[in-house]
């Protein structure tokens, strides 16, 4: 039997909206996020839960109607964003997952939390003075790593 993907796993789109439900309530409420994302679209939740959907292994619906990896990458340029700042997104994120419904799991999580990690580090670099993400580059596909999720036979 294969394992279902970290898509899959997480329990689809419908999990990942509400994912970002819980998270963006608590980012526009957190001292230290909220002015970064005072102005942000009233679609970008459901642009981020796309994102996070098509990286864990669903739908390509983020590069075929908003452009992928790059334009993801192009949205950080020139934000500037902190280290205190990257590391407030991870750890906001990881808590919503419980509030969100999302598997307890370790396995689930190690895979989830390591996404967020490895992301919001590109984004911070991406959002430095004189970056220049790539132009040309396939969106990351995040699986299990060394951990998929346990299942009795």
């Amino acid at each position: 039997m294969s394992a279902p993907t970290v898509y899959e796993w997480a329990g689809g789109a419908k999990a990942l909206r509400r994912l970002t439900e819980v998270f963006y309530d608590r980012v526009l409420e957190d001292e230290l996020l909220a002015p970064v994302f005072a102005n942000i679209s009233p679609k970008h939740r459901e642009h981020v839960a796309l994102w996070l959907g098509e990286v864990f292994g669903g739908p390509s619906t983020y590069t075929a109607e908003l452009g992928g990896y790059p334009a993801m990458l192009g949205h950080h340029i020139g934000l500037g964003l902190t280290e205190q700042q990257r590391a407030r997104w991870a750890a906001l994120i990881a808590a919503s997952a419980d509030p969100a419904g999302l598997p307890h799991d370790p396995e689930f999580r190690s895979a989830f939390v390591a996404y967020v990690e490895w992301g919001t580090r590109i984004a911070l670099a991406n959002s430095q003075p004189g970056a220049t993400p790539p132009t040309e580059a396939p969106l990351p596909h995040w699986g299990w790593g060394e951990a998929p999720p346990y299942q009795p036979s």
